[in-house]
C-alpha cells in the first residue's frame, strides 16, 4: 500500500514538473516570438477566465489620469511599500543624495498581499509597452523622464467585497498615504526645463528661512500666518461660494527687503513644494496653460519681478513679434491669457494653491493684475525697522541686547536700509561689538548712498521733463500754418 502511495506521489510530482516545465517553456516562446498585443491578449484572456472561474474582480488603477497623475494609483504604491512580507521576491530600492533612508517600493510583475478586516486583496503591478512618451514625476530629482510604457496596479479580491473595497478600504489608502507624505515631504522648488518648455524639473528646497527667522514687523508676520492658516481651512467654504481654492499674494518693496525669504518660510510654514515660473521661458499662452496643469496641488507658484520678467503682449502686439520667433513656437504670453490664467476656468485646474507675484515698483503693475480677486494679500516687504534689527542681531550674533542698539535704531530711523544689508554687516564679525561697530560705520557710506541715488532720479526727473516739454513744442510748431 505504502509503494502504491510512494508510486502515485512520484506521479503527481512528475506531472506538475512538465506542467511548469511546459509552461515555461511556452512563456519563453511566446516572449521570444509572440507580438506584445498578442501576449497581452492572452494574459488578460487567462486572468478573466481564471476571475470569473473563482468569482474574482479585479479593479484596475491607472498611473495616469490624462494629462495628470492618479492619486489613487501612487497612494497605493507608498501604502503598499510597508505591506512587504516574506512572500515577495523582487523590491525596487531607492535612495536620493538628500535622503536619509532607503526607499522600498514594489517591483513591476510582483503581487503583494493585503489582509484589511479579513478580507484578502491582492496587489499586482503591470507594465505595458506604449509609444514613448513624456511624462512628470515628482518625486524624481530630474522632474520628468521619458517612458515607453503604461503602468497601473491590479486589485484582486472576491466580488462580494466591492462595496468594502470603494468605501473602505481605499478610502484607509488615501489617508494613509496623505499622513505619510505630510509626516516625511521634502520642499521641492520647481523650475521650467530649459529645452522642454511644458515640463517641470525640481530640486529640494533646503531653504532655512521661517517665519521665526524673518526680519519684519511681528504684527504683519502674524497677518500672514493667520491668513495661511486660515486658507487651509477653508476647502468647504471656498466650495460652497464657487470659488477657487487658491489665494494670491502680492509681494512688493525694494530689492533686499526680504522677499524671497518670505516666499520661502511660506512653503515651509505650509509643506507646499514651489513652482517658479519664469514668464520669459514660456513660449506661449498654451504652454502656460499646460504648465499650469502640470502643477500639483497644495502648492505655491511664484512669478518673480512681474514687472519686468516678461513684456504681456495684447493680442495685437502678438501677432507682430518677429518671425524668427514664431518660427520657434514662441508667441508670447499675452495679457489676457495671462489673466485668464490667474483667475480664469485655468485656474479651476487643482486646489490648496498659493499664487505669489514679486515686484520692486508695485505702481509699474497692470491695474488688471491688481483688481480684487487676482491678489487677494498685498504685502509691503519694507526697509529693516527696530524690531527686525534686534532679529537680525539676535539671529546672527545670539544677543538680545547691546549697548549700540539704541543708537542703530535711531539710525534705522533716519537712513533707508535692507534687512539684506544688515545682515551682510552682521556677518563679518563674530565679536558683537566689532559686528555692530562696523554697521555703524556703515550706516554712513549708505547715506551717502541714498543721497547720490536721490540726486540721480532728480536729475534724470528733469531731463524727462525738458524732453517731454521739446516733444510737445515740437508737436505744436508742427501743426503752426505759416505765412
Amino acid at each position: 500500500m505504502s509503494n502504491s502511495k510512494l508510486a502515485m506521489a512520484k506521479t503527481a510530482v512528475s506531472t506538475i514538473g512538465s506542467v511548469v516545465a511546459a509552461s515555461m517553456v511556452a512563456r519563453s516562446i511566446a516572449r521570444e516570438y509572440l507580438p506584445s498585443e498578442i501576449q497581452d491578449y492572452l494574459y488578460f484572456g487567462l486572468r478573466n477566465f481564471l476571475n470569473k472561474l473563482f468569482r474574482k474582480l479585479t479593479m484596475v488603477i491607472y498611473e495616469f489620469n490624462g494629462l495628470q497623475e492618479n492619486e489613487l494609483y501612487n497612494a497605493t504604491t507608498l501604502y503598499l511599500a510597508s505591506r512587504q512580507s516574506a512572500d515577495t521576491h523582487r523590491l525596487k530600492i531607492t535612495k536620493n543624495p538628500s535622503d536619509k533612508n532607503i526607499h522600498v517600493a514594489m517591483e513591476i510583475s510582483d503581487e503583494v498581499i493585503d489582509i484589511y478586516n479579513g478580507v484578502k486583496f491582492k496587489w499586482c503591478m503591470v507594465s505595458k509597452d506604449l509609444p514613448t512618451r513624456e511624462y512628470y514625476n515628482y518625486d524624481d530629482l530630474n522632474g520628468s523622464t521619458a517612458r515607453t510604457d503604461q503602468r497601473f496596479l491590479e486589485l484582486t479580491f472576491d466580488r462580494k467585497h466591492k462595496d468594502f473595497a470603494l468605501n473602505e478600504y481605499l478610502p484607509l489608502i488615501l489617508n494613509d498615504s496623505k499622513t505619510k507624505k505630510h509626516e516625511g515631504k521634502k520642499v521641492k522648488l520647481f523650475t521650467v526645463d530649459t529645452y522642454q518648455r511644458t515640463v517641470w524639473t525640481s530640486v529640494n528646497l533646503d531653504h532655512p528661512a521661517t517665519f521665526a527667522t524673518l526680519a519684519m514687523d511681528p504684527d504683519a508676520k502674524e497677518k500672514v500666518k493667520k491668513d495661511l492658516d486660515r486658507f487651509l481651512e477653508r476647502r468647504e467654504y471656498y466650495r460652497r461660494v464657487g470659488k477657487a481654492w487658491k489665494r494670491g499674494y502680492l509681494l512688493y518693496g525694494p530689492p533686499g527687503t526680504g522677499k524671497s525669504s518670505m516666499i520661502a518660510a511660506m512653503a515651509n510654514h505650509l509643506n507646499f513644494d514651489i513652482y517658479d515660473l519664469e514668464l520669459t521661458d514660456v513660449g506661449s499662452n498654451c504652454e502656460l496653460r499646460r504648465l499650469l496643469v502640470a502643477t500639483a496641488n497644495r502648492s505655491i507658484l511664484v512669478v518673480e519681478d512681474i514687472d519686468c520678467s516678461a513684456k504681456l503682449h495684447d493680442r495685437e502686439e502678438a501677432e507682430e513679434l518677429d518671425g524668427d520667433k514664431k518660427r520657434y513656437g514662441y508667441h508670447g504670453v499675452t495679457l489676457s491669457g495671462f489673466l485668464n490664467f490667474i483667475d480664469g476656468l485655468w485656474s479651476n485646474c487643482g486646489v490648496e494653491r498659493i499664487i505669489i507675484f514679486t515686484t520692486n515698483r508695485k505702481e509699474k503693475l497692470d491695474p488688471a493684475l491688481l483688481r480684487p480677486g487676482r491678489m487677494d494679500v498685498h504685502i509691503n516687504m519694507s526697509y529693516c525697522t527696530p524690531s527686525g534689527f534686534r532679529l537680525l542681531a539676535s539671529n546672527y550674533l545670539g544677543i538680545m541686547e547691546h549697548g549700540l542698539f539704541e543708537e542703530i535704531e535711531d539710525l534705522i530711523g533716519e537712513v533707508e536700509i535692507t534687512p539684506a544689508e544688515i545682515a551682510e554687516q552682521l556677518l563679518k564679525e563674530d565679536d558683537p561689538d566689532f559686528a555692530l561697530g562696523g554697521l555703524i560705520e556703515f550706516f554712513d557710506v549708505k547715506r551717502k548712498e541714498n543721497e547720490e541715488a536721490k540726486e540721480r532720479a532728480k536729475r534724470k526727473e528733469e531731463r524727462l521733463a525738458v524732453k517731454k516739454s521739446e516733444n510737445e513744442e515740437s508737436t505744436v510748431n508742427r501743426f503752426v500754418p505759416t505765412c
